[in-house]
């Protein structure tokens, strides 16, 4: 009996959410261009809703994670929200204005733009790590844009979902804003609607799913994925500076973060040196026993700590030697777990080949600057890289020589936070962008318009061919010895 009930639960979820997905879809095409006072006032309500639910947000957060920093919450979740809208509510009506093109010198005295409309309805699915920045960033983007939008949040965050679900259902309908959450068992029930654009974030293997359920509706993706984000120290930067700042990324939502440092390149000869400021700052930063520290975050359930713990047993079994932070019990009941340094890893550890997504940080000793770089060059395009060095041709030489999506140099993670820049991947790491501008403009469809002059003759080109001023119009453009090809 309650097997049926639960089967005709989901059912019933299922069947909603497609209801819905019908009415946003017939609210759309009758407001298919919402003004700029329409979609400002959405964002100045978000806004205030945000700053509202702060405190219940932080909360939830930590009783879905069962011990998460409440000022964590705030400053990444909360406060990364709210510095989102404030940017977009700003710059708006700039956002939205035509973008004047030039035409070719052929069609002279006519007038050409680009004008940005809204897509339609937008699908987003967040994952468990920020359920609120990684909800609320693509739907300030997406309500800029002027869309409709349906959110899916993870099975990993139930008493997130219900606030979240709360605080947007008081200043949006369910036709402009939905929100889903653990009722929704199969994602691809979701991502196999319609949509007219998907912003994904999560790992890479699950946007390779995305992108195939997605493909049967043609509908355009935004995959923000993550993989190994090296953390790149060259000789001429502090050691101890630098290991505040890469331990600080690793240690912060206990590296469960898609732009945390996954692996440290240091100077052969600093390694000691390195480890040793790691377990120093750690400390500071959190005590030596994180059970009693109101800082430290936990991993997000016990699945996650398994799979953890089944790399750090791997990297062992195959030779590596693991160097814990501070004091930690792994019988312990408690899912605290201090970042832990690995050194003399090999390529065929689960360590060096998964992203970590979690409290582990393996170091690698690299002779010259040139062979840390071709060892970025050899592995997959990770979404942040960040280098650290205060030389500045020697920071431009790594920037030009490494791809990722994002980079912050001498620190770690905070381009991510600004908000009139793009954040996105690049090849394993994702495809698309949002955040600022470039947000606005992924979740528009960019409309090329040519408005004709009156009297422009473009008649002059139509058949027959081969007329006198067609003859003028080809010798002066295909002229041979044109001096500028």
């Amino acid at each position: 009996m309650e097997l049926s009930s639960t089967v005709e639960n989901r059912h019933t979820a299922t069947d909603e959410m497609q209801l819905i997905f019908e009415k946003q879809r017939i609210a759309f095409n009758a407001q298919p261009y919402p003004d700029y006072t329409n979609r400002r006032h959405k964002l100045i309500e978000l806004k205030k809703q945000i700053i509202r639910y702060q405190d219940a947000i932080a909360t939830a957060i930590n009783t879905d994670f069962d011990s998460r920093s409440f000022h964590e919450s705030k400053l990444l979740d909360i406060l990364g929200s709210v510095l989102e809208t404030q940017h977009a509510i700003r710059h708006l009506r700039r956002w939205m204005k035509p973008s004047k093109r030039h035409t070719e010198l052929l069609f002279l005295s006519n007038r050409l733009e680009v004008q940005y409309q809204p897509k339609g309805v937008i699908g987003i699915i967040v994952p468990w790590n920020f359920p609120v920045y990684l909800a609320l960033g693509p739907l300030v983007a997406a309500i800029a844009a002027g869309n409709r939008v349906m959110i899916k949040l993870s099975e990993f965050t139930p008493t997130t979902n219900a606030k979240v679900k709360q605080m947007l259902s008081e200043i949006f309908s369910e036709d402009e804003v939905a929100v889903f959450g653990e009722e929704i068992q199969d994602p691809s029930k979701f991502t196999s609607l319609a949509f007219n654009h998907i912003v994904f974030t999560g790992s890479p293997a699950v946007g390779h799913i995305v992108m195939r359920t997605a493909a049967e509706n043609l509908t355009p993706v935004t995959l923000e994925l993550g993989g190994k984000s090296p953390a790149l120290v060259t000789r001429n930067y502090d050691i101890t500076d630098a290991a505040k700042r890469i331990l600080h990324g690793k240690a912060t939502n206990s590296g469960q973060i898609c732009v945390s440092p996954d692996y440290a390149l240091i100077p052969k000869e600093n390694i000691d040196s390195f480890i040793s400021a790691c377990k120093n700052q750690f400390t500071h930063m959190f005590g030596q026993n994180i059970d009693e520290s109101p800082h430290y975050t936990s991993i997000i359930n016990e699945r996650h700590l398994k799979r953890i713990q089944a790399i750090l047993q791997d990297a062992q079994d195959k030779g590596a030697q693991i160097i814990t932070c501070a004091d930690y019990n792994v019988e312990h009941a408690s899912r605290r777990m201090p970042v832990q340094l690995v050194i003399n890893c090999t390529p065929d550890m689960r360590i060096m080949q998964e992203e970590l997504f979690g409290p582990i940080l393996p170091i690698i000793a690299y002779d010259t600057l040139e062979q840390a770089i071709q060892y970025i060059q050899k592995h997959e395009r990770p979404l942040a890289l960040y280098c650290f060095t205060l030389n500045t041709n020697e920071r431009d030489h790594i920037l030009k020589n490494t791809h990722s999506g994002g980079v912050t140099v001498n620190d770690w993670g905070w381009h991510v936070v600004n908000h009139d820049a793009p954040f996105g991947g690049i090849g394993n790491s994702g495809m698309g962008t949002y955040h600022g501008i470039e947000g606005f403009r992924e979740l528009s469809h960019a409309k090329t318009v040519l408005h004709r002059h009156r009297f422009f003759p473009t008649q002059l080109f139509y058949p027959p061919y081969g007329t006198f001023i067609q003859k003028m119009i080809l010798r002066f453009f295909l002229k041979k010895g044109d001096p500028n090809i």
